[in-house]
């Protein structure tokens, strides 16, 4: 019996590279490959394990310029066309100038483009014209106020903040948590929410708050792909999130900040996701 003949798949078909630096807990490689496109690879490589819990000291070690050199060197021989650093705190610590210099150093040590999730986030807030927005953080009280620093310094006013006090295992913090967080931190007027931490779940829940709170949810690991796959001069994959799906946002000429129109209904989260 002669052979099946299957020449005429041709090989894989060519991949773009992404190359993400993550911190050594970072726990939700999955999520991040939900906003990838088809045709796009994500490479991820972590920093060296260092025993501190999240913190402003675990924040600063993990961003360091010499680690992230390091970790965007172990990159270089897959080639990717745009590096990420997939850290939220770990790059706003240093303030505005700390993230440009951060994305400096990743730069010389992979001669490709650099984002951070912190500078991520600044570029979502003024692709959607947000001038206000909410944050939820499952950070300590000096970590949260740190991103409430950075924020400001981007001349952005915070409304409302809720965050959990957390040091360790954000990546099991329940969906439901996350939203219970977001109604807390949005007692006030916003253009938009963001939900800060890599570490943290969201992409399920984004939809959901977006048509309960009727502004934009941003979260770290969104804004990160979305800046990302921006420089390759593609779009991230995000049903209804009015960052990534310009149906799930319009700009109304009164205020210039982002309101949502009228979506379709989102079914509940499955109880797998959540746990």
């Amino acid at each position: 019996m002669d052979a099946m003949d299957i020449s005429f798949l041709g090989g894989p078909r060519p991949q773009r590279g992404v190359g993400v630096v993550a911190p050594f807990d970072f726990a939700l490689d999955r999520e991040l490959w939900r906003w990838v496109p088809d045709e796009v690879s994500l490479h991820l490589t972590r920093t060296p394990f260092v025993p501190v819990e999240v913190s402003l000291d675990l924040a600063r070690l993990v961003s360091e310029h010499e680690t992230l050199g390091d970790g965007v060197r172990t990159l270089t021989a897959i080639t990717p066309e745009v590096v990420a650093y997939a850290c939220t705190s770990g790059s706003f610590v240093g303030g505005i100038a700390g993230e440009r210099a951060m994305c400096e150093a990743m730069t010389r040590a992979g001669a490709v483009p650099s984002v951070t999730t912190s500078g991520a986030l600044l570029e979502a807030l003024a692709e959607l014209g947000v001038r206000r927005v909410a944050l939820v953080t499952p950070y300590t009280v000096s970590v949260t106020r740190a991103l409430e620093d950075y924020v400001a310094e981007a001349g952005v006013m915070v409304t409302g903040c809720a965050f959990m006090g957390l040091t360790r295992h954000i990546w099991r913090v329940p969906y439901r948590d996350v939203a219970d967080m977001a109604r807390r931190a949005v007692r006030h007027a916003a253009d938009a929410l963001f939900i800060s931490c890599t570490n943290l779940p969201t992409y399920d829940v984004i939809p959901q708050l977006e048509a309960e709170l009727r502004i934009p949810v941003l979260s770290a690991n969104q804004v990160t792909m979305w800046a990302a796959l921006r420089r390759l001069g593609t779009r991230a994959v995000g049903p209804y999130q009015a960052l990534i799906d310009p149906a799930a946002r319009i700009y109304p000429s009164s205020t210039g900040g982002p309101v949502l129109p009228e979506v379709p209904d989102v079914p509940d989260v499955p109880e797998q996701e959540q746990q």
